[in-house]
């Protein structure tokens, strides 16, 4: 019996090392492992700016016509569509315009049955042929005329004395001048509505002198609004104007956004991180990798034996979703990226 009790202690520490192996082993089954690379270090820059109409997209309705505005039936902020009315105007341009048809169709009736009667005349010898030329071009002007009175009134639309304002394009009344009963000049150059489409929009950025040089068209940037501080937009620089303010000692760059749920509004503040290649490299890792305690950082490796054990790394920068390494883990490491701490607390650190 002593020997077997022996036999049994003996037996139990393999046992429980095997246990805690396999144990090590299954922390790894729902984590999702990423590797530790030579990276070359990304810095980045802060800039501030704001959400702009995407100018491609924006279009200004003016009158064609004089007269008195009789009724509007959109108000700022609304959604319109192409066609839909925005204004009814009454005017005296239309009301010429309607008379000038009727003349030009009259004149045309004169014109047609004078060249007939030149016709039957020159047939019968009875005038010359310079009459007859002369009527055809008679004819050929009293024509032109109606044509005339007729493309302006197709654009124009409208009947009678009204003129209607319609919108050319789908999109948000961003910009309205136009009010009841107020009156119109055929030559006043203010629009009565601006319309802009948001599903694009600018985020227009000011980079300082001292930063012109880390900027360049191409570059990645991520915004951030005050009124949505917990989304994130993602875009790229389109366009940089190479015009230098003399004031602010500034310069714009521009950052195309796509805007499908109308989330974002012109004149918001934005907040613009762009990031750009440093010259040196160092080892990155997933920023969502570290775990933060008493007051250190840690990450959860594998080792060669595929468990998972602790290291303690030293960061020297973290940018956007990377944290680059002064020193805990060389290239080819395997790391934790998910469910880490729980990893990590198991572990019993």
């Amino acid at each position: 019996m002593i020997g077997l009790a022996g036999c049994q202690s003996s037996a139990n520490p393999e046992d429980n090392a095997d246990e805690a192996t396999t144990q090590k082993v299954n922390l790894l089954a729902t984590a999702k492992l990423d590797t530790a690379r030579l990276l070359p270090v990304n810095n980045e820059l802060n800039l501030t700016g704001k959400i702009t109409f995407n100018q491609d997209k924006v279009v200004k309705v003016f009158p064609l016509v004089g007269g008195h505005i009789e009724e509007v039936k959109t108000d700022l902020g609304d959604y319109v569509k192409r066609g839909q009315v925005l204004a009814i105007i009454r005017s005296g341009d239309m009301a010429d315009l309607a008379q000038q048809a009727i003349s030009a169709k009259g004149q045309l009736a004169v014109a047609r049955k004078n060249l007939q009667v030149t016709e039957d005349m020159s047939k019968a010898g009875l005038t010359a042929q310079k009459d007859l030329i002369a009527a055809r071009e008679q004819m050929q002007a009293a024509q032109g005329e109606v044509n005339r009175v007729a493309e302006r009134k197709s654009i124009l639309g409208g009947s009678g004395s009204i003129y209607v304002v319609k919108a050319p394009v789908d999109g948000f009344v961003v910009e309205k001048n136009a009010a009841q009963g107020m009156e119109l000049r055929s030559d006043d150059p203010e629009n009565l509505f601006t319309i802009s489409n948001l599903d694009q929009v600018w985020v227009l950025a000011n980079v300082y002198e001292s930063d012109l040089a880390n900027v360049k068209e191409g570059f990645n940037a991520t915004i951030t609004t005050l009124s949505y501080p917990d989304r994130v937009f993602k875009g790229k620089i389109d366009k940089i104007f190479s015009v230098l303010d003399p004031e602010s000692k500034t310069m714009k760059v521009r950052v195309t956004l796509l805007n499908a749920d109308f989330t974002l509004k012109p004149e918001m503040f934005a907040n613009v991180r762009v990031e750009y290649a440093g010259h040196e490299q160092r080892v990155g890792i997933p920023a969502k990798a570290i775990v933060f305690d008493k007051s250190r950082n840690f990450v959860v490796a594998v080792n060669s034996r595929n468990q998972p054990v602790v290291r303690e790394i030293d960061i020297f920068k973290t940018i956007g979703d990377i944290t680059y390494l002064n020193s805990g883990l060389k290239p080819g490491d395997r790391v934790v990226k998910q469910n880490q701490l729980l990893i990590y607390n198991a572990l019993g650190n």
